[in-house]
């Protein structure tokens, strides 16, 4: 009998432009590892072609944080709250999600994740929280990272309930945007003590969420987080190409 092999998860990269270097934070990747999965940063400046060669050996693929997502994506002018977009990101990930889409390969988006699904299934996004949305909820805290700041409402029709089995979880809580008007055939799972839209999926594929708090940086200490990479990474081993 062949050994089952462990799902490859290909990761988005992190880009530093005042280094010029493309990085990654350790949590998502050892995250993954935890979960039983094999991570495998992906390059940022490839040819279309070799991510369509990459993307036999992938499982599923992880949508990290990081750049504010340009407004131009979502028919918007940029506004000076709105940070810096990474234009190789706003480029490679619509490609990289719908080629997912397409072969129905399991998709988790964490924070820019959430943001990025939202936006290119057609929603909108608040460009800056602070300026554009009134709340006292803290969506923007001070680290360590790894501790809860607020609670979201799971909606009791949604896998995420299913998963965790509860109407409330806490969160850690670390951006300034976020899903303004839901795109087109995603559905709510969650929402933050002011309203504020937390979790989404696609109910039409095997798993295409997004959340935008960090299990990345909780999952350590948190089995909520560490029930939602361990789904992802369950989905995405069902979804293997490679032969035994």
């Amino acid at each position: 009998m062949a050994e089952e092999k462990k799902p490859v998860i290909g990761v988005i990269p992190l880009y530093d432009e005042t280094k010029e270097s493309i990085w990654m934070l350790p949590g998502y990747l050892e995250g993954l590892q935890t979960a039983g999965a094999i991570p495998v940063v992906l390059p940022l400046t490839a040819a279309k072609e070799d991510y369509v060669r990459l993307d036999e050996q992938i499982d599923g693929y992880l949508f990290t944080g990081g750049h504010d997502i340009s407004p131009e994506l979502y028919g918007e002018e940029k506004k000076k709250t709105c940070g810096s977009p990474c234009g190789m990101r706003d480029e490679l990930e619509p490609y990289l999600y719908r080629m997912a889409l397409t072969e129905d390969k399991p998709v988790l988006g964490i924070c820019r994740g959430i943001q990025l699904i939202n936006v290119l299934e057609g929603g909108t996004l608040y460009q800056d929280l602070p300026t554009e949305y009134e709340t006292d909820v803290e969506h923007h805290m001070e680290p360590p990272y790894d501790r809860t700041v607020h609670s979201v409402d799971i909606i009791s029709e949604s896998p995420l309930y299913d998963l965790l089995g509860k109407s409330h979880m806490d969160v850690n809580s670390y951006h300034h945007q976020a899903v303004k008007t839901p795109g087109n055939g995603l559905k709510v799972m969650a929402v933050s003590e002011d309203g504020l839209v937390e979790a989404v999926y696609r109910p039409d594929k095997k798993f295409v969420w997004g959340v935008q708090w960090h299990p990345e940086f909780i999952y350590k200490r948190n089995d909520d987080a560490r029930k939602i990479l361990r789904k992802f990474v369950e989905i995405s081993s069902t979804c293997r190409n490679r032969t035994a």
